[in-house]
């Protein structure tokens, strides 16, 4: 059952492209759920950021499963789509699709090299999957290495200094364009965690008006409370907080823009000397592509952002090395694991037989000889689970050690054993 990854991200599909497969939340568990219902699927986890969409899942055969993924993401997308989307998609198999996934969780294969969000996305995209029941035994252990292996390279390396979020880098484009903010108005539309950090990164370089706005109005509430300044509008008002503010910086999990030509378009004709600059940070957009042909109005995405801060990064690309040894270490972690997955049957078939013919032994034993006394039955039994024990060890361990370094012998042995104590194990898996 090989594991694999498809996706597209920000290196193979611009945002116009990327934003016709989000997911919202709200629909993650049906999408997981409806995934997780083709036959060939056995198990899978949906991954999605603002640069990325990728599935990692556990299929009976490589091309049939590989194949209904796909299938999936063409029926279940935002909208329509007037593109090929087999030319933006990569796939990964076995051994490449478990470090690509490291990569990811390291910061690595971010748009921002080890960017602080990605964490916590891999971490909900993996508990998503749990509560939709998409997640099996698989993708258990190697969502929770690839998190391990994430909070090593944050831990050991300086992969994480030198911060440079999403929401950091539209600040600091902000501030290379503008300068100091503290005579502007800044106003965050969404409130959810990229809205939040975005604020939090305002008001720490002392903006002077923060202006929150979020579909529901306390969850902007909260958000102000929480900054102890700023105020609290909802999106009925977009119109007011467009002629108010200086900057916009937008991310919410809305289906259709938030932020229209017309009510742009309005807002500026109310402002007509003042300049705005909108910062569009949303997966799929916020902001309608033409209201940067609106006269003193200047539109950027969240592509932008990458070339704008590569400069900032040198530090923590001189990490890279030191990630990319943690990332050899955790997969050969699951490698190994996976691997010796396929001796468990015959391991667990040959430790039952076993423990089943002691025990019918020392019951006949016991039978015959009832005068024993506790500490005899205790001495005999103990002496029999010894015995057992170490009959058994040698096997069991030169199984588990050739299924991490020679699968085809392992197999071979698992097989033999099997033949000998007419055991029904198992052996199916395949990392390459």
């Amino acid at each position: 059952m090989p594991v694999l990854c498809i996706g597209l991200s920000h290196h193979t599909a611009p945002v116009s492209v990327r934003e016709s497969h989000a997911f919202p939340t709200s629909r993650m568990t049906e999408a997981l759920q409806m995934l997780h219902g083709y036959d060939a699927v056995n198990e899978a986890v949906m991954l999605q950021t603002c640069g990325r969409l990728e599935i990692y899942a556990e299929v009976d055969e490589f091309e049939r499963g590989a194949e209904q993924i796909k299938t999936f993401l063409t029926q279940f997308r935002h909208g329509t789509i007037d593109f090929d989307l087999e030319s933006y998609l990569y796939t990964h198999l076995g051994r490449e699709a478990v470090e690509h996934l490291l990569r990811v969780t390291t910061g690595l294969d971010s748009m921002l090299i080890g960017e602080a969000e990605i964490l916590g996305q891999v971490k909900s995209a993996y508990l998503h999957a749990q509560r939709a029941g998409a997640c099996g035994s698989s993708m258990h252990k190697l969502f929770r290495e690839a998190l391990n292996a994430g909070k090593a390279a944050r831990t050991q390396t300086t992969i994480g200094e030198e911060s440079a979020s999403v929401a950091t880098a539209a600040v600091d484009s902000i501030e290379a364009r503008m300068g100091s903010l503290e005579d502007r108005c800044a106003a965050v539309i969404g409130a959810g965690a990229m809205g939040r950090s975005a604020a939090r990164r305002l008001r720490s370089r002392g903006v002077g008006t923060l202006l929150v706005a979020n579909r529901t109005h306390t969850r902007a509430q909260e958000l102000v409370g929480e900054l102890g300044s700023g105020i609290a509008h909802d999106l009925r008002e977009i119109v007011s907080i467009l002629e108010a503010a200086d900057v916009v910086i937008s991310s919410t999990e809305a289906s259709t823009f938030v932020l229209t030509t017309a009510d742009v378009a309005e807002a500026m004709s109310r402002r007509p000397e003042r300049p705005l600059l909108i910062l569009d940070i949303a997966v799929p957009r916020d902001s309608d592509p033409d209201i940067a042909d609106i006269d003193g109005v200047t539109l950027l995405d969240i592509d932008t952002l990458k070339s704008l801060v590569d400069d900032r990064l040198e530090r923590r690309r001189q990490a890279i090395p030191q990630v990319e040894e943690i990332i050899v270490e955790y997969l050969e972690r699951f490698r190994t694991w996976y691997q010796a997955r396929t001796t468990v049957p015959t391991i667990a078939a040959l430790t039952e037989r076993a423990e089943a013919i002691r025990t019918a032994e020392i019951e006949r034993l016991f039978a015959r000889l009832p005068d024993l006394t506790p500490r005899e039955r205790m001495l005999i039994v103990g002496s029999s689970l010894t015995i057992l024990s170490k009959l058994l060890h040698p096997a069991v361990t030169t199984i588990r050690e050739k299924a991490g370094s020679d699968r085809s012998e392992a197999l071979a042995f698992t097989r033999l054993l099997g033949e000998l104590f007419s055991l029904d194990g198992a052996h199916n898996g395949r990392l390459r």
